[in-house]
């Protein structure tokens, strides 16, 4: 008999269980059945990998040797996989823009601005809360490009391969409900928010953190925070329950009133994240531009984005 992945993939299992027992639980198979498959492991491989006791079973010197090597062996063929993955997708990355983001209305703006340029193109999206996810899926090839972020000047999600390159940087904004005592303000003073409840979309980053430590330096705690999807935070600052906070590209709601904070105290860094095995630098620059291109467009549709950029100082 040869010896397979599926075998090392079952020696790190028992291995990982500490007995047959749980071992045959986790990969599906009856214990007879797996004592059967060990035996014939062990013979291809020359003696035995694990002694049993009645505490379960613990690995020989050379059972030793075997999942040392298991160790590289197991990650490296997974990698390869998926390198493979990203191999094969490559050559139709021109013709398929797999496109992953955020919440926010930027996506949508890339979307159409792809299907200008490249009209024959096939163009899908993949909507994630989580930066991570997005930066797995694109180091799994099952995307060409993310639409991320990061609060302020935090790093992009890490993963080997991955590429970001900065498309703007938007201050974050406060929603209040027409009816509310700081609607008419020019831009408002965190410190005046500090019986608020608040609201705003999940994600996996620092964003959180942030917002508490520049409440902090407001000389407040902020009393509640609704994380939740867009149309209920629409909801929720509408209805008075909660001031939400978003980027200053959030498009102009009915019932909302977007303002800026004084002192500009949280950005948005916004990312397009790409594999650099799988796209050429042509196709990368395409996107970006064209990312680019979509945030100066929403930006541009938004009134109190455009009052705020007008009102700030020429570098």
């Amino acid at each position: 008999m040869e010896l397979e992945l599926r075998h090392l993939k079952t020696i790190r299992a028992i291995a990982d269980a500490g007995s047959l027992t749980r071992a045959a639980t986790a990969l599906g198979l009856a214990q007879p059945a797996l004592s059967a498959q060990l035996k014939r492991i062990e013979r291809a491989l020359g003696g035995a990998l694990f002694e049993r006791g009645r505490h379960g079973v613990r690995a020989t010197a050379l059972g030793e040797l075997v999942l040392e090597r298991s160790r590289i062996v197991l990650p490296a063929v997974t990698e390869l996989q998926q390198e493979a993955a990203r191999f094969a997708r490559a050559p139709h990355a021109t013709a398929c823009f797999r496109l992953g983001g955020t919440h926010g209305p930027l996506l949508g703006a890339v979307v159409d601005r792809l299907a200008d340029v490249a009209p024959d193109a096939r163009v899908t999206t993949c909507i994630s809360w989580s930066e991570r996810e997005l930066a797995g899926l694109l180091t799994e090839g099952r995307l060409d490009f993310a639409l991320a972020g990061t609060c302020g000047s935090a790093s992009p999600p890490g993963a080997e391969g991955l590429v970001w390159q900065e498309v703007a940087v938007d201050p974050v904004f406060v929603m209040v409900p027409e009816g509310h005592a700081l609607a008419g303000a020019g831009e408002v003073d965190l410190a005046e928010l500090a019986g608020a409840d608040w609201a705003c979309v999940p994600g996996d980053g620092c964003f959180g953190d942030c917002f508490t430590v520049a409440c902090a330096r407001a000389g407040f705690t902020p009393l509640r925070m609704y994380e939740t999807d867009t149309s209920s935070l629409v909801h929720l600052v509408q209805v008075g329950r909660a001031v939400g906070l978003c980027r200053a590209t959030f498009p102009d709601t009915p019932g909302i009133i977007t303002r800026p904070l004084a002192g500009t105290p949280l950005t948005w860094r916004h990312l397009l994240g790409w594999h650099r095995v799988t796209q050429r630098a042509e196709t990368a620059a395409t996107v970006l531009a064209q990312a680019r291109l979509a945030h100066a467009g929403v930006a541009a549709g938004s009134d109190s984005y455009a009052r705020w950029t007008a009102a700030q100082p020429v570098p």
